[in-house]
């Protein structure tokens, strides 16, 4: 079904991996991730928006099932700024992620995307190497 698969740990950064653009999720443990959901639709329409134009409004911050956002997808594990910032202990990341759940955040694709909000879950710091990679988020 899907190849391209790692068992996360809690704590490890998962980016989703669709054409043209990756969404990223925080494991916080028992098949769960926490998410900035995009503006308007499920996330499978990334790939739509992202042909579209970038999207912006207001995203939702959810804790779904890793299967449910991966859907057909591929995904990894990807702590990649572990070689820059120290990850903080996984008790805040869960806790910080499950503070902000139902909550609904502003969303730009090149300031405050998905990525950006779970990389400042891991390490403190939001933090985007998309913008510069493939324009995505």
């Amino acid at each position: 079904f899907l190849q391209f698969r790692e068992e996360p740990e809690p704590g490890d950064l998962i980016e989703i991996l669709h054409i043209g653009s990756s969404h990223w999720a925080l494991y916080v443990g028992y098949g769960y991730v926490i998410h900035l959901d995009l503006p308007g639709k499920e996330v499978e329409s990334i790939r739509e928006k992202s042909e579209a134009g970038s999207p912006t409004g207001l995203g939702e911050v959810k804790r779904q099932l890793l299967v449910e956002v991966v859907g057909n997808c591929f995904y990894k594990v990807n702590n990649h700024l572990d070689h820059l910032y120290k990850p903080r202990p996984i008790e805040e990341m869960v806790r910080s992620g499950k503070e902000m759940l139902g909550k609904e955040m502003e969303y730009s694709d090149l300031s405050r995307n998905c990525e950006h909000f779970v990389t400042d879950l891991r390490y403190g710091k939001a933090h985007d190497r998309q913008v510069r990679s493939s324009g995505g988020g």
